[in-house]
């Protein structure tokens, strides 16, 4: 075993923290779950769904939770980094199609089936995927880790969610915020309605912005204090983000 350990160590020397390996793994469909090269404290987190732009489906909100209550506790974990990974935007905001049309992936509607009842069923039906959903967001909140989410291109709907629930929040040039709830007709009950007016101190503007369903820019977002710095592209914006992780993890 000692002779594997050493082995492993040599491989990858990030894996061997002195006479004890990292006993935790990441591994998920939604999220592509790396640690930092440089420093291995430091848990990097991209959704993975760019296929759909990153919509949030009950399988992302299931394994976002159990990666970061999973990082909360581990040792080896210092800081997590969060962004869009290869994604055109940051996400898209909730997956309509497998959440509310009663799709084959379930969601919040449990599948075909419940997009068959009547309102009253189909809310209270809803109603514990709400309750499940708002949990997912929180585990941001509530991770024992700081969080550095990393911003890009359209954050909207659920994507608010994930930012505000974060501790430290970057985003590019290009990158907009839309509380798009309103546009569909539904509330935005993950997060984003209870956080953001806290976070900005501009009570006025949240609701405007959430009644509207307007796009709010990236310099508004930073002159209002959403984000705390504004970078040209993804990349620089990753790379700061990531510089602030490894200053964290190296405290």
């Amino acid at each position: 075993q000692l002779k594997s350990a050493q082995h492993l160590a040599s491989a990858s020397p990030w894996l061997y923290q002195g006479k004890r390996l990292m006993a935790q793994t990441y591994q998920f469909e939604t999220l592509e779950v790396q640690r930092n090269a440089e420093d291995p404290r430091v848990l990097e987190v991209a959704l993975n769904r760019p296929e759909k732009l990153n919509a949030m489906n009950n399988q992302l909100f299931m394994e976002l939770k159990q990666c970061l209550s999973t990082a909360s506790t581990d040792p080896d974990v210092h800081c997590v980094l969060l962004h869009g990974g290869r994604a055109r935007m940051f996400t898209c905001g909730l997956d309509l199609q497998s959440e509310l049309a009663g799709g084959d992936g379930g969601g919040l509607l449990g599948g075909a089936e419940g997009g068959k009842l009547d309102v009253s069923r189909r809310a209270l039906r809803m109603e514990k995927g709400i309750s499940e959903y708002q949990a997912a967001i929180s585990s941001l909140e509530g991770c024992c880790k700081p969080v550095v989410v990393a911003l890009h291109s359209g954050v909207i709907g659920g994507g608010i969610d994930l930012a505000c629930a974060a501790d430290i929040r970057y985003c590019t040039e290009d990158t907009f915020f839309c509380i798009a709830e309103v546009n569909i007709g539904i509330c935005a009950d993950i997060g984003t309605l209870q956080r953001l007016p806290k976070i900005v101190g501009n009570d006025s503007t949240v609701r405007e912005l959430a009644l509207t369903g307007r796009k709010m820019k990236s310099a508004e977002a930073k002159n209002l204090g959403l984000v705390g710095e504004v970078f040209p592209d993804l990349a620089a914006c990753v790379a700061a983000s990531r510089q602030v992780c490894l200053e964290i993890a190296g405290k």
